[in-house]
């Protein structure tokens, strides 16, 4: 994906999906309440996965247009209407944002499906949690506040939760919207503002987010989305002066590149959630056809796409056989193929780089001696599409089975007993999400207290909700998206005393 000239390229075009949804599409940068060209005049493709064809340009941010951005956003803060805003209508103003999502839900859940390729089906869930999580937050707003604090009869203490300026977000592509709602709910309801660049692969909804949010009445600059890479855009976000909170999804890889420019900045606040490699964990006594489901649902939802995919499955010795027929058997039902067609499960991967990765990794696991149960090559002929592939017979030192594949590839392996278990769930550098199955309350809640994870799950998988905080131990990441825990990411406290003598 490389940039260039931005001349031909309008600020919008209507744009028609396979579904025969029409809508008008955004395609400059979103600074100061309006839809601009970048400062460089550059511009980048927009890839369909599913068919691997450009479908279109957007205009470029680079770290000019972060400058522009953080500008209007400071200004903004200070010194617009945002800034002499009650916390109720900024709540308001959230749940208005919600409204539009609910009203606008099909085109969202069809840009989603059309940009990243991901099941139509999936996507209208992905909207659906978008709603939730803006209205969540809208709820919240009015709602964050300091303490009183005796210390003696002398002084009057209070401390107040204040916001902490123009915040920096950079949002991956594996849920572009609910990332984008993620990031966007929390910093708004404690009164930031924000500038958010979204992944190069994925930038459609944000741009299309990005018109709702005019819509709902944001002043300008509250809210500025920008379309850019990592290496120019999201770098000069990391490193703003400007910027006092950076938030960022995606690989650890270059999770550590934010921290340390971050850090060699201004010190500015960070929230990194960052990779994983989930164990899930079946015991002897769990019902065998239910933890199928959830394990097929923990690996091959959003095509495997999904930093707290279920890809190290432990199945204790006594029942490994008759989970590997079952779990064989389950994957292979899996409808893979057209992301507009409500049938389909799996959708296409996001990319050419992405899929060629992941099935080097699959090439990987058969040279390292692991077996391939089903899967393991190429789904159809166009597009970016893999067929949901399990290994059997891995050890723990296969790079199939310590390092993140990000797609529908997962390694099945036994434990003895609960210790086993734990010591094997926990031989990962991440800790972003885990699950158990198992019928005893008792071996739930060991399991759960000694898995080293931010998320364990039981019987269940991937049922995350805006009111749960989320986020991971070790290299999986710093802080917590969602839930109460998130506002603690965009505010800063100040004590206030006053002498009364």
């Amino acid at each position: 994906m490389t940039s260039s000239s931005a001349a031909s390229v309008p600020l919008s075009q209507m744009f028609k999906l396979p579904n025969g949804v029409q809508y008008e599409q955004p395609l400059g940068l979103f600074i100061n309440g309006e839809f601009v060209t970048g400062k460089e005049g550059k511009a980048f493709e927009v890839v369909n996965p599913s068919t691997g064809n450009v479908v279109g340009m957007v205009h470029e941010a680079t770290a000019a247009d972060v400058d522009i951005a953080v500008d209007a956003a400071e200004a903004a803060f200070y010194d617009g209407p945002w800034s002499k805003m009650s916390s109720a209508e900024r709540g308001r103003l959230l749940l208005k944002l919600a409204d539009l999502f609910e009203e606008n839900l099909v085109t969202l859940a069809s840009i989603e499906a059309f940009d990243n390729g991901k099941a139509i089906q999936l996507a209208k869930g992905d909207i659906a949690s978008c709603i939730g999580c803006l209205r969540y937050y809208g709820g919240w707003a009015d709602k964050i506040h300091g303490k009183v604090i005796e210390t003696s009869t002398e002084s009057f203490n209070y401390t107040k939760q204040e916001p902490i300026g123009v915040c920096g977000q950079i949002i991956p592509w594996n849920f572009p919207l609910l990332m984008w709602a993620w990031k966007i709910g929390p910093a708004i309801a404690c009164g930031n503002t924000v500038v958010l660049k979204t992944a190069e692969q994925t930038p459609l909804g944000g741009l299309f987010a990005a018109s709702l949010c005019k819509q709902a009445g944001f002043p300008p600059g509250v809210i500025n989305i920008l379309s850019g890479f990592g290496r120019t855009a999201g770098a000069a976000i990391a490193s703003h002066m400007k910027i006092h909170k950076v938030a960022f999804t995606g690989s650890t890889l270059v999770g550590r590149q934010i921290m340390k420019m971050a850090a060699e900045s201004n010190l500015k606040k960070v929230t990194l959630e960052l990779g994983g490699k989930s164990p899930n964990i079946v015991f002897e006594d769990a019902d065998i056809d239910r933890a199928v489901e959830w394990i097929n649902f923990g690996i091959y939802y959003n095509a495997g796409q999904c930093c707290c995919a279920g890809s190290r499955i432990y199945v204790q010795e006594s029942i490994y056989d008759k989970v590997i027929a079952a779990f064989r058997k389950r994957a292979q039902t899996n409808v893979v193929g057209n992301p507009f067609d409500e049938a389909t499960f799996q959708g296409a991967q996001v990319s050419e780089t992405q899929y060629n990765r992941i099935m080097s990794y699959i090439e990987l696991g058969k040279k390292e001696g692991a077996t391939v149960e089903v899967g393991g090559e190429r789904h159809g002929t166009e597009g970016y599409f893999i067929k949901p592939t399990v290994f059997s017979n891995v050890t723990e030192d296969m790079r199939i089975m310590q390092e993140e594949i990000f797609g529908p590839v997962c390694s099945i392996a036994k434990f003895k007993d609960i210790d086993d278990a734990i010591l094997k769930g926990n031989s990962t550098t991440y800790g972003l999400a885990s699950a158990v199955h198992t019928r005893s309350l008792t071996t739930a809640m060991e399991v759960a207290n000694r898995l080293r994870a931010g998320t364990v799950w039981v019987n269940s998988y991937n049922t995350l909700h805006w009111a749960l905080p989320f986020g991971g131990f070790g290299e999986s990441g710093i802080g917590r998206e969602l839930g109460k825990e998130a506002l603690r990411n965009y505010t800063q406290v100040k004590t206030v005393s006053i002498n009364l003598s």
